[in-house]
């Protein structure tokens, strides 16, 4: 499915959820999450792509793999959290997505950790006396 295909389909969904919104506002909620899972199953490939051609080239810098490991961990949190955080703004619940956002923003913190006590350490290995 080409940009143009899912900018068509979510044009079209949005039509039909305003005007399903009025008298079955359950119904067009669910066109609403039908047409959010069909538009990210069909870049679901390109996500792929994206993560091997990642892969290739953090190889090919030779970087540790448990840092680009984490580094994706820290991309796919972000993104389902965004994406979770939409939902369900979209359903008029805009304090729990707020909390969504707050637990993902945790969570990259929690994991990012190591990345950054790594770098603060190369950085004072480049640094006279700095260390011991």
């Amino acid at each position: 499915m080409d940009i143009i295909q899912i900018v068509s389909l979510g044009l079209v969904a949005t039509f039909l959820i305003i005007l399903l919104k009025e008298q079955h506002s359950s119904i067009a909620y669910l066109l609403l999450l039908f047409t959010v899972i069909l538009i990210f199953l069909a870049v679901l490939d390109h996500i792929r792509y994206i993560f091997s051609l990642l892969q290739y080239m953090a190889q090919q810098a030779q970087v540790e793999s448990v840092y680009f490991k984490t580094i994706l961990k820290i991309i796919g949190i972000a993104y389902i959290t965004e994406f979770g955080a939409q939902l369900i703004r979209d359903a008029g619940l805009n304090a729990l997505a707020s909390k969504v956002e707050l637990a993902g923003k945790l969570f990259i913190l929690m994991l990012a950790i190591p990345i950054i006590t790594a770098l603060i350490e190369t950085i004072l290995d480049f640094i006279p006396g700095a260390t011991g």
